[in-house]
């Protein structure tokens, strides 16, 4: 399994439908996401059990990520047309409903294996997620076997703490969330923060 943080995310062309039900059929990473950060999550398939889930999860999040000016971009083997089945579907009866964000079709199985999130046996994509900044170098990444479903949330949290050290230049230590303090990287940074904050850890 290949470690890509701290590399440029692999860029790809493929077929998507975008979040207002377009389906396109040369999705750009690099045009879709340029100066912008992005969240790419790849999931096995549609129409299965654990992904709607996920799915619905990061649709019900999307007005947030796209507060912190992030794109979502979901990615699975299946066809745009599977996917636009799927989001035509009513939620009570399996599907996604019309969820905000792109769907991209890695029918060819490039993207997953670029990523390098394939199941070597299962062929499909294991619940890898990518943070990319606005330079679109790979930030976060994280990859879950086929039958733990991700917590959203914590990519939230993620993109939050990347912004934090963006614009202050102060490190998050563990557990950080939105409104705590950072830490200076320096030995007196690390000290300090320790002596006020360690209980809490």
């Amino acid at each position: 399994m290949s470690v890509l943080v701290g590399r440029p995310a692999p860029d790809f062309t493929a077929a998507a439908v975008l979040g207002n039900g377009e389906i396109v059929d040369s999705y750009n990473l690099k045009d879709a996401i340029k100066g912008k950060k992005a969240v790419l999550f790849f999931y096995p398939l549609d129409f299965t059990f654990v992904c709607p889930s996920e799915l619905i999860a990061f649709d019900k999040r999307y007005e947030e990520f796209q507060k912190r000016g992030v794109e979502v971009i979901g990615i699975s083997i299946d066809s745009q047309f599977s996917h636009n089945a799927w989001r035509n579907t009513p939620v009570n009866q399996g599907g996604i409903g019309p969820v905000k964000y792109t769907l991209v079709a890695d029918v060819k199985h490039e993207i997953c294996q670029a990523y390098d999130v394939e199941h070597p046996e299962a062929g499909v994509a294991f619940r890898g997620s990518f943070l990319i900044d606005e330079e679109g170098n790979v930030r976060h990444q994280v990859v879950n076997d086929l039958p733990l479903g991700r917590n959203v949330d914590e990519m939230l949290r993620m993109v939050d703490a990347l912004n934090f050290h963006q614009e202050h230049g102060e490190v998050c230590p563990a557990g950080w969330q939105q409104g705590n303090e950072g830490m200076q990287a320096s030995p007196e940074g690390v000290a300090k923060y320790l002596a006020e904050n360690s209980d809490k850890l």
